[in-house]
């Protein structure tokens, strides 16, 4: 029994990180000749060049999605789409 519970601790544990695909927030900065979106709390991310970037303004709320292994940006959404 106790194997049992170690082995679905160990893999809630290690899919939580496949699970963490997105980033959300509000924009505090944004600087469209770099493409970098400063969230609340001090990240940033460079959006890539091959990712439409949407109309993007400070104070609004954005989410920024990654592929399957959170380390590359595939989309950014804002506002309406976000729904």
């Amino acid at each position: 029994m106790n194997k049992l519970i170690f082995a679905a601790a160990a893999f809630a544990l290690f899919s939580g990180s496949a699970l963490a695909s997105d980033a959300n927030g509000v924009v505090t900065r944004f600087n469209a000749d770099t493409r970098v979106i400063t969230l609340q709390g001090g990240d940033s991310y460079t959006i890539p060049r091959d990712v439409a970037l949407p109309s993007v303004k400070v104070g609004e709320n954005i989410s920024i999605l990654f592929n399957d292994e959170g380390d590359v940006i595939r989309n950014v959404l804002t506002g309406p789409q976000m729904m």
